[in-house]
C-alpha cells in the first residue's frame, strides 16, 4: 500500500511540474498608454536584434546609432540571392513612412510586404509573427516613432548577380526556399 501511494504520489509530481503552462498576456501587462507602447517596442527591437541589420555598421560591430534601423548597405546572399536590410524609419520615400501601424503588423505577420513583395532572408519574420498582438502593435509603435532618416539601402540582387558587399548565408543542404521565392521572382539555385 505504501508502495502505491509514493508512486501515485511521484507520478501527480511529475504530471505536475513538467506541464507545459501557455498562457495568454495579462491585461495588466498590454501597455496602456501610446509612450508605454513605444517604449515596449523599443525593448523588443533591442532584444529582437533589430538594429544588428538594419543599422549601419551593426553587422561590423560599429552600429551607427545616429542612424538607428535606416538600412545596411551590408547584405546577406544565400540561394535566394542577395538581400540588404531595409530602412525602417518612416522617412516616406526611403523607409515604411508610407506603412500604418496595420501595415507593419501584416508585414510582420505574414511576410509579404504591403505591395506584395516578400520580406527575405535572413529576416525573421516568422518569429515576429508569432508574437503577441500587444507586442507586435508596440513594435509598430516603436518603428513609427523613430526620426525619419533618408537612406535608400541597395536593391535585392537575384542569385549570381553581383553588387554591394554582402555575408554569405551559410545554406544547410536541406535549403527549403520554395520555388519562386528568389529575387525576382525566379527559381533560387539549386
Amino acid at each position: 500500500m505504501r508502495t502505491t501511494h509514493a508512486i501515485l504520489t511521484i507520478v501527480a509530481v511529475l504530471s505536475i511540474s513538467c506541464r507545459r503552462e501557455t498562457r495568454e498576456p495579462l491585461a495588466g501587462e498590454v501597455p496602456s498608454s501610446h509612450a508605454e507602447r513605444v517604449r515596449r517596442g523599443e525593448y523588443l527591437a533591442m532584444v529582437g536584434g533589430c538594429n544588428d541589420c538594419h543599422t549601419p555598421g551593426g553587422m561590423y560591430g560599429a552600429a551607427d546609432l545616429s542612424r538607428r534601423l535606416s538600412g545596411s548597405e551590408l547584405g546577406w546572399q544565400g540561394p535566394w540571392g542577395t538581400s540588404y536590410p531595409s530602412n525602417l524609419t518612416p522617412h516616406m520615400e526611403t523607409g515604411i513612412g508610407r506603412y500604418s501601424e496595420d501595415d507593419i503588423v501584416k508585414t510582420l505577420r505574414t511576410g509579404k510586404r504591403p505591395d506584395g513583395r516578400p520580406l527575405l532572408p535572413p529576416m525573421p519574420w516568422p518569429h515576429y509573427g508569432n508574437m503577441s498582438d500587444a507586442d507586435v502593435y508596440a513594435l509598430a509603435a516603436y518603428l513609427k516613432s523613430l526620426p525619419p532618416i533618408e537612406h535608400r539601402a541597395p536593391a535585392s540582387l537575384p542569385p549570381g548577380q553581383a553588387g554591394p558587399p554582402s555575408l554569405v548565408f551559410p545554406a544547410p543542404p536541406a535549403w527549403d526556399v520554395p520555388r519562386g521565392a528568389g529575387v525576382g521572382g525566379g527559381p533560387p539555385p539549386p
